[in-house]
């Protein structure tokens, strides 16, 4: 069978509302035909909260809050994305995004096949995944790392490492998650309160860029297809962010 070839944007760090923004380009543009599917990894700076897009409730405090990661009492980015869930705080965390026609059937079945590769990935550097299950009352609680669905993947013993959201437009998919690495305890207490989730324990020797190589190479084998490395070009940069305007 021959491999169809995704574009892979190389990894950046942004603003959660240019990153959020160049996730709904990219699905406008494969939705009209005129971009293939792609495969990207990032992460947000300033951190941020990014609201599900139905998401009608949440603390007011969120919108006035500082964080001292830096030392600057930087403010906490509130950003809304265009697809479902609950709130998301994005430090310490790396964000994968997927956009394809390529996968058939429900929306479920499309959430396992992008999964399968995430599962893959990780396994290839020793860390075990499964399949989260919901809880009663969890669509109430504003926090998505508070607890699991079935799209979300949990550590052995318990822990969520990965949270994803969907967005799809007939055959195209936008499908993007949180990987959590190095959360700020004291930052996610601030945001959530006395809602906690428990700390993801990984192996001492992984990083970020070891992850998103082994993400990549089992994302090829997973989808059947070879990644052609493709940054944005400045005329696309200008497209992005003429939308912001």
């Amino acid at each position: 069978m021959v491999k169809q070839v995704w574009r892979l944007i190389p990894y950046f760090a942004a603003a959660g509302k240019i990153q959020m923004a160049v996730d709904r380009w990219l699905l406008e543009q494969h939705e009209s035909g005129k971009h293939p599917s792609t495969l990207r990894f990032y992460t947000w700076s300033p951190p941020a909260i990014s609201l599900g897009y139905h998401q009608k409730k949440y603390p007011e405090f969120w919108e006035n809050l500082t964080t001292n990661l830096t030392g600057d009492g930087d403010k906490l980015d509130l950003v809304r994305r265009p697809s479902g869930g609950r709130a998301v705080l994005h430090q310490g965390d790396l964000t994968y995004a997927v956009i394809t026609s390529e996968i058939p059937g429900s929306r479920l079945q499309a959430y396992t096949k992008i999964c399968e590769f995430l599962i893959a990935g990780w396994r290839s550097l020793g860390v075990e995944l499964s399949y989260g299950q919901a809880v009663r009352g969890y669509i109430h609680n504003p926090n998505c790392f508070a607890t699991a669905t079935g799209a979300d993947l949990i550590l052995a013993d318990g822990s969520k490492l990965i949270g994803s959201a969907q967005l799809r437009r007939g055959k195209t998919i936008l499908q993007h998650g949180s990987i959590i690495l190095h959360p700020d305890a004291d930052l996610f207490k601030q945001v959530f309160g006395k809602d906690t989730f428990t700390p993801v324990k990984l192996p001492e020797n992984i990083h970020r860029e070891k992850i998103i190589d082994a993400l990549i190479t089992a994302a090829c084998d997973s989808f059947n297809m070879q990644v052609e490395i493709q940054p944005l070009s400045e005329i696309e940069w200008k497209n992005i962010l003429d939308k912001l305007a």
